[in-house]
């Protein structure tokens, strides 16, 4: 077994950082507003082998290059963005809400006298209700519908790849459509299956799909496309049970001259 990617504690991971902070302030320090570190080290859920993920704000108009590198026995990655753009970023809600907020709520700030990592925090969560409204039902058009479609063909066809492809495929779009219905984000993407299950407000069929996916046994094709039909129908329920219709009744062009 090759030694790298090599294990190192959480000290020595704050330690380096720290002194690539010291580094970061002592070439560039004005041209940046701050300093913090996301991702599993800034939860307290890395791991022996996890990387380091740094994050740098920038006055409007100043651009500083990211860095990704390698330096044994660490993995560090560095994003420069914008004040502007980084405030507008957390407050944005699109389908991928739920597994990118987090890593605008949930900075360790190193460096922030001017509390920017606070503020963006509290704007995470701050679009109106209808935004994610909105978002849930362009979403069900885009995907969810489309897969289910992709499911039934597969069935029509007898592809039993393809469906235990499109199983992963619907319960990972369903558990998107759950945060952005409860308003909550996943800690990471690899638990967000297990978070969804938990959230209050979900579909029925998701518990059961998501749980084969994860347990991998999705060797019993017709048991695959039975549950992926029980949350497709459990999605529209719980849609019409919300008032979201995706669904509609004429088609009007909505270019320049049609809107």
């Amino acid at each position: 077994m090759l030694p790298y990617p090599a294990a190192t504690s959480r000290e020595d991971k704050w330690n380096f950082i720290h002194q690539v902070k010291e580094e970061v302030l002592e070439r560039d320090g004005g041209s940046i507003l701050a300093i913090g570190v996301y991702g599993s080290l800034g939860r307290e859920t890395d791991g022996p082998y996890s990387d380091m993920e740094i994050r740098i704000l920038t006055p409007d108009g100043i651009d500083l290059p990211g860095q990704e590198e390698i330096i044994p026995p660490f993995k560090l990655e560095i994003g420069a963005v914008q004040r502007s753009v980084w405030l507008k970023r957390a407050s944005s809600v699109d389908d991928s809400w739920a597994v990118k907020a987090g890593s605008y709520a949930d900075v360790v700030a190193l460096h922030d006298p001017g509390r920017l990592f606070e503020e963006a925090r509290r704007i995470v969560t701050s679009a109106p209700e209808s935004a994610f409204r909105e978002v849930m039902r362009e979403f069900m058009v885009w995907e969810p519908y489309e897969t289910m479609g992709k499911i039934r063909n597969a069935a029509y066809a007898g592809d039993g790849a393809y469906a235990r492809r499109a199983a992963y495929d619907l319960s990972w779009q369903a558990a998107k459509l759950i945060g952005l219905a409860n308003r909550r984000y996943f800690t990471t993407r690899a638990s967000s299956f297990e978070e969804a299950s938990a959230m209050p407000s979900r579909p029925d069929g998701f518990l059961e799909l998501a749980a084969m996916v994860m347990d991998g046994d999705l060797r019993d094709v017709q048991e695959v496309h039975a549950r992926c039909e029980r949350l497709w129908t459990g999605l529209n329920e719980w849609f019409q049970a919300m008032g979201i219709e995706y669904r509609s009744e004429t088609f009007r062009w909505k270019g320049e001259s049609g809107s």
